[in-house]
């Protein structure tokens, strides 16, 4: 098993005191602000700018796993320090990584889910949690489970996980999508007129993942033939 704990941890500390990544992590840029939140997810906001520790779920590609890198990044910016922890990209690394990380600000946890039956992640984030309680290193779990429907072997990680808060991030609804690409658009200098945005949520994936990824190839389709976007420039690729 690849060794990884306190060595490789004081390493990164000192590449960046902010925010920790670890060496495998992909750098990025997101932030609170180019988030669209639909209404139903208002008070979600809330709480991401509270000090709380809390658990996040919702169904894949909605935004928990950008929203945890955002608060990261944010917290950098208020010279806290903070770990985003991707657990799918971990699992076969040693458990000592998670050693001395409640003396940090924040650390956000992706798919705890994965460590079910685990006995050694189990216990290693049943430490944690304790650990964090005593340092006030805040804490934010995420899962596309809720965390009501979450099983674990060791029953102490169990009821002190379903003990947090809870809130479930939505999609957003098919009649604020409009709105929801325009505010992306905008976010990202794109210019897509009211026409252009009518057409591509009628006639694509009713997803703002999936538009995301649709204005981001149109984007680049725009600037490599030097034409604006409009309906026939987005005829040629969906």
């Amino acid at each position: 098993m690849q060794m990884v704990g306190t060595e490789i941890l004081a390493n990164i500390i000192m590449i960046n005191p902010k925010q920790l990544t670890f060496p495998w992590s992909k750098p990025n840029r997101s932030e609170l602000e180019d988030f669209f939140f639909d209404e139903k997810n208002l008070k979600l906001k809330d709480v991401l700018l509270s000090n709380e520790d809390f658990f996040l779920y919702g169904r894949n590609k909605v935004g928990k796993t950008y929203l945890m890198q955002s608060l990261c990044n944010l917290y950098a910016k208020r010279n806290k320090t903070s770990l985003y922890i991707p657990l799918k990209d971990i699992l076969n690394l040693d458990t000592s990584l998670l050693d001395s990380l409640d003396n940090l600000d924040l650390i956000c946890i992706d798919d705890i889910n994965l460590i079910n039956g685990k006995d050694k992640w189990e216990l290693a984030f049943f430490n944690l949690i304790n650990n964090c309680l005593t340092s006030r290193c805040r804490l934010i779990f995420c899962s596309s489970i809720n965390p009501s429907q979450l099983l674990f072997k060791l029953k102490d990680l169990e009821s002190r996980i379903k003990k947090l808060d809870s809130f479930e991030i939505l999609p957003v609804s098919d009649s604020n999508l409009v709105n929801a690409l325009n505010f992306i658009a905008k976010s990202r200098a794109i210019n897509l007129g009211i026409k252009e945005l009518n057409y591509l949520v009628k006639y694509s994936k009713r997803s703002v993942s999936s538009l995301i990824k649709l204005i981001d190839k149109l984007d680049k389709l725009s600037m490599e033939q030097k034409r604006k976007i409009t309906i026939p420039l987005i005829k040629e690729i969906i």
